[in-house]
């Protein structure tokens, strides 16, 4: 083992940020993965709102960190500790922007699993302004398992398990 792979070994194997920062990925409630945003000045566009694309990188963090809370870890896939280097990839994604946030602004990305069969699983995510609980953002986002030549990989059946506690009943 190289010493750079002995390094990246330990950094796996340390304690993990939670134990310290333990809503650093947000919280569930129920089924549902509630995961806190604060717009900073850098968020923003030349109208002082949160520009267009930063709110498919706040859904980014809320899936990742959904998938976190089920025990799902990007570098378990990536490291192929899943049975060979795999990984997610966006399929589609439908999107509405209906209000405007602003700086300073604490938002919740609120992300629900409403689907999944073969190597794909689809969630609804909604971005709330945690002040009002006005709804500005939706999205439904389908996300596909993949092998590392971009193929579709059946989600493994801890996977499947691990997402079946979390399934939204009402989809």
């Amino acid at each position: 083992m190289s010493e750079n792979d002995r390094k990246t070994a330990e950094m796996r194997s340390a304690p993990p940020a939670p134990q310290r920062w333990p809503h650093l990925a947000g919280r569930m409630e129920g089924r549902e993965h509630v995961l806190a945003v604060r717009v900073y000045y850098e968020d923003t566009d030349f109208s002082g709102f949160v520009y267009h694309a930063n709110y498919l990188k706040f859904c980014e963090r809320g899936r990742s960190d959904f998938l976190r809370f089920a025990n799902i870890h990007h570098h378990a896939l990536h490291w192929g500790e899943t049975g060979g280097r795999s990984g997610f990839v966006v399929r589609r994604m439908e999107c509405d922007w209906l209000k405007p946030a602003i700086i300073d602004d604490v938002l919740e990305v609120r992300t629900r699993l409403i689907e999944y069969r073969g190597a794909r699983f689809e969630l609804a995510q909604r971005i709330l302004r945690a002040a009002d609980d006005a709804l500005l953002f939706t999205a439904r986002v389908t996300a596909v398992l993949v092998d590392d030549k971009g193929r579709p990989r059946r989600l493994p059946e801890p996977m499947r398990s691990a997402l079946s506690a979390l399934l939204w009943p009402e989809y």
